[in-house]
């Protein structure tokens, strides 16, 4: 595999930052950023880390693509998570404060 991806933000390569500045005075342009393949982006860590230089490259390819990425697993109905009702577990008197602290438990399936 190789060391690095290009990032895949719909605009990085427009962003004026100087690590994107490359080629000879009168023909410069921005280039999108590399994205280097290391022990934290890769194998079973990979994420969004591992094709976006930024959480901003990442929003823009996200809101670009929204459709199509909402298309691959489409939410039909509500999700669900039974739990065990909340019970008191415990009280205290501090600075005229009455302090109650609610647990919640989820059951296991």
């Amino acid at each position: 595999m190789s060391s690095h991806v290009w990032c895949h933000g719909t605009n990085c390569h427009k962003s004026h930052t100087q690590d994107r500045v490359r080629g000879s005075k009168g023909s410069k342009v921005l280039r999108t950023r590399k994205v280097k393949q290391d022990q934290w982006n890769t194998g079973d860590r990979r994420s969004m880390y591992s094709y976006f230089c930024s959480n901003g490259c990442y929003n823009d390819f996200a809101n670009a693509n929204i459709d199509r990425i909402v298309a691959l697993a489409p939410r039909t109905e509500a999700l669900e998570t039974p739990i065990n009702d909340p019970t008191k577990n415990t009280e205290s008197y501090y600075g005229g404060w009455n302090i109650t602290e609610r647990g919640v438990d989820t059951i296991a399936e």
